[in-house]
Order: structure tokens, then C-alpha cells, then sequence
């Protein structure tokens, strides 16, 4: 009987020390972590893979282009000039003997240009030559009118000195045609040509002709140009200038010599 109840006893003691026991474990043992949040594969797998970068291929394009911008510079000349201008005339030689100073004239050109420095232009001129009253004696007419039509054409040298300043050189060939007209005229036809008259017309035959052709000046003559001048650029881009040159022509045992001084703008 007593060793049944020591059994006992031990046994419930030992049912109470497995409880302990557990109860112990159960209070050390820490939490379980709970799982991460799961994401979409596709997310996981982006995450997981390197940032690409750009292959060689890619990029020498873009270096190539980037290179190129580099070297192109902007034009710093315009293919293409124009010149229109207004002025005076000085004349010169025997010219200047018959014609009175300061008459005007008109002009206008194109330049076909190389480069900044250089081009090829062509100037088309207009110009009165108003006859002096001792040469409207000469002539025994009351009145007169005469004028000068000129085409140059040659080199332009352009002459850059700051942003806004620059200047010129123009020189070559030329074209002139001078004619005029006589009016209540009374010389008389086959009388000896005097020095007006072979000025006028060259006087071919020594004496004035008896079909009274004399009246008309119609001389086409050829020679050459040069001149220069300076330019002052506006903001608008447009040029001012002031322009001088000189102009010969000659034919039939005549000369026209005229200076023209132009201001005008070129664009």
C-alpha cells in the first residue's frame, strides 16, 4: 500500500516538472518572424537584375553627331550682295572741261562672293553730265541735255576692320555709253569742228556733218574702273556706305572720264 501511494507520488511530481518544463520553453523560445511580403516576379526578378548600360554602338552615334556640331561653323558671308546708292559726279580730263561738277547719279550692284574677302561684282551706273554754259556756246545751242550710262564689272575685295566696320576695293573693266542732245542748235552744218564738237561726237570728218547728226552725242566707249570704300554695319544687319571711284572710257578720238561719289546701303 505505501510503495503504491509512493508511485503515485512520483508520478504526479514528475507530470508537474514536465509541465514546469514546458512552460519554461515556451516563454524563452522567441516568435517566429513572420514572412516577408511576397512580390510579384516580375518586380523581384527587376530588382534583382543589374541596370543595363548603353552598348558602344549606342553611343558612338551620338558622339559622332556631337563632333560634328562641333566643327561646323556658322557662314560668316552672304552668297549673294546688293548695293543701291545715290550721289554726285565729279568729272575729270576733257570731260571735266565741258561738264559742270556735281551732277547726280544712281546706282545699283550684285556680288557674287567666294568668301568673306572676295567676290565678283557687277555695278550698273546713271549719271547727269550737265554741259557747261561756255560749252552751249561752243555749240551755238540754247540748251542741252547729256548723260552717262556705265556697266563695271570685276573683283570686289572685301576688307573687314572691326564687328561693325569694314571697307572695299573694286576695280576691272567698264562699259560707257554717253549721249546727249543739242536743242535750238544753230552751228552750221560742214563748218570746222571746234573742240566741243569733237568731244560731243568725236567729229569724224573734221567738220560738222551736213546731215545734221551732230545734234545727237551717241558715243559707246570702253575702259576700265577702280575705286573703294567703307561700310558701317546697322543692328538690323543691312551695311551703310560711302563709296568713291574713278571711271575712263574712250573711243573715236574722245575720252569720259567721271568720279563718282556714292552713299548707299548694301544688304
Amino acid at each position: 500500500m505505501i510503495r503504491k501511494f509512493a508511485n503515485a507520488s512520483a508520478l504526479t511530481l514528475l507530470s508537474y516538472a514536465i509541465l514546469l518544463g514546458a512552460q519554461a520553453f515556451a516563454q524563452t523560445t522567441p516568435a517566429a518572424e513572420p514572412p516577408a511580403a511576397q512580390q510579384p516576379a516580375d518586380q523581384q526578378t527587376a530588382a534583382q537584375q543589374p541596370a543595363a548600360t548603353p552598348s558602344a554602338s549606342d553611343q558612338e552615334p551620338a558622339e559622332e553627331e556631337s563632333t560634328s556640331r562641333r566643327k561646323t561653323k556658322p557662314k560668316d558671308y552672304k552668297n549673294w550682295t546688293y548695293n543701291v546708292g545715290i550721289g554726285a559726279s565729279l568729272e575729270s580730263g576733257a570731260t571735266k572741261t565741258f561738264v559742270r561738277q556735281g551732277g547726280y547719279q544712281g546706282t545699283f550692284g550684285i556680288a557674287r562672293n567666294a568668301n568673306k574677302y572676295l567676290g565678283l561684282r557687277a555695278d550698273f551706273f546713271a549719271a547727269d553730265l550737265p554741259l557747261r554754259q561756255s560749252s552751249l556756246s561752243l555749240a551755238q545751242a540754247g540748251g542741252a541735255s547729256s548723260y552717262l550710262l556705265a556697266l563695271t564689272l570685276g573683283p570686289v575685295i572685301n576688307l573687314p576692320v572691326t564687328k561693325d566696320w569694314g571697307g572695299y576695293l573694286v576695280f576691272g573693266a567698264g562699259f560707257y555709253h554717253r549721249g546727249g542732245s543739242l536743242n535750238d542748235d544753230t552751228a552750221i552744218p560742214g563748218s570746222s569742228c571746234n573742240t566741243f564738237f569733237q568731244w560731243w561726237d568725236g567729229c569724224a570728218n573734221v567738220s560738222i556733218p551736213l546731215n545734221s547728226s551732230f545734234v545727237n552725242s551717241d558715243q559707246n566707249e570702253v575702259g576700265y574702273n577702280f575705286g573703294g570704300g567703307i561700310t558701317r554695319k546697322t543692328p538690323s544687319g543691312v551695311e551703310v556706305y560711302a563709296e568713291f571711284r574713278l571711271m575712263h572710257g574712250r573711243a573715236n578720238n574722245t575720252t569720259t572720264d567721271v568720279r563718282p561719289i556714292t552713299i548707299g546701303v548694301r544688304w
